[in-house]
């Protein structure tokens, strides 16, 4: 069975970061592109990053670009997103999700949110003053 775990969320002022993981289970991360989505109240998702599995290509929304950093620990089976400089719109729901045949080249996030195969629950991060 295909799973993924988020951890590391919570509460955070205003220029503060945050590391969030995903421990995936039932796959190897490295077979799949893995992604972080991101769901605030009373917003559309949004996709946040991804880091394919092919050749480690990562994109990013322009309103992260700068600031998150995803990475991949093959070795622990876990993806990671460095988040900082935080601000207060970056508060949501984040969940993280794999697409096994989203590749290099494909669009993010529509290519990505179409190839789905399987998401976690989510971890919520706050950032208020």
């Amino acid at each position: 069975q295909l799973q993924l775990v988020e951890s590391g969320g919570g509460s955070v002022q205003p220029g503060g970061s945050l590391r969030l993981s995903c421990a995936a289970s039932g796959f190897t991360v490295d077979y799949y592109a893995i992604g972080w989505l991101r769901q605030a109240p009373g917003k559309e998702r949004e996709g946040v990053l991804c880091i394919t599995s092919s050749d480690g290509s990562t994109y990013y929304a322009d309103s992260v670009k700068g600031r998150f950093t995803i990475s991949r620990d093959n070795a622990e089976n876990t993806v990671y997103l460095q988040m900082n400089s935080l601000i207060p719109q970056d508060t949501g729901t984040y969940l993280c999700s794999g697409a096994k045949v989203y590749t290099s080249g494909s669009r993010f996030p529509e290519d990505f949110y179409r190839y789905l195969d399987v998401w976690g629950e989510g971890t919520l991060v706050t950032v208020s003053s």
